[in-house]
């Protein structure tokens, strides 16, 4: 599984030509060219990749609907998050961020889903889940898989929650653009 840090997200979002602050703009754009529509299950981003989204004029053609499923109980009854999955591996998880997007895929009818699912801090960190590590899961209608965030750990915002959110949430909104440029 690949893991990303804040700096290679950096990294990837200027190679690509991309602003982290208008990157959303580039993923409605190109979904709304290639006549698809994206849902979100989000976790530690609370929503905000959901937001960034239909902060976008047009945003309605192609964004079909987010849930914010905080709790693990509305990731098993709304999104179908396995129970065992939640007993065995966690909330934070590659397994349960696969299946957070291949539950709100199979709720919307979307062409692509993404979830976020992490620990955001300042708080709540073990040596084997640190605060920072996040999981975004993907799910098109060929394959599911998860990329792994390590976040927070450099430019001396270790355990910012605002700052792992933000990255988490440019981070998935990459992950959709990938999807499309494929």
């Amino acid at each position: 599984m690949v893991t990303l840090t804040d700096l290679d997200i950096n990294e990837l979002l200027r190679r690509n030509g991309l602003d982290e602050n208008t990157i959303q703009e580039e993923v409605v754009a190109e979904l709304a060219k290639k006549g698809r529509r994206v849902a979100t299950a989000e976790s530690c981003t609370g929503g905000l990749i959901s937001e960034r989204i239909t902060r976008v004029s047009g945003s309605s053609a192609v964004f079909d609907c987010g849930v914010c499923s905080y709790a693990n109980s509305i990731k098993e009854k709304v999104l179908g998050v396995h129970p065992e999955t939640l007993a065995v591996l966690g909330a934070v998880s590659a397994e349960t961020a696969i299946q957070m997007a291949e539950g709100v895929k199979r709720l919307s009818g979307a062409d692509i889903a993404v979830s976020t699912t992490g620990i955001a801090g300042p708080t709540g960190g073990t040596e084997e889940k640190p605060v920072g590590l996040v999981f975004v899961g993907v799910c098109t209608d060929t394959e599911a898989y998860a990329v792994r965030l390590m976040l927070g750990g450099t430019n001396n915002i270790v355990n910012s929650r605002d700052y792992i959110r933000r990255k988490a949430s440019e981070a998935a909104l990459f992950a959709v653009l990938s999807e499309l440029k494929k």
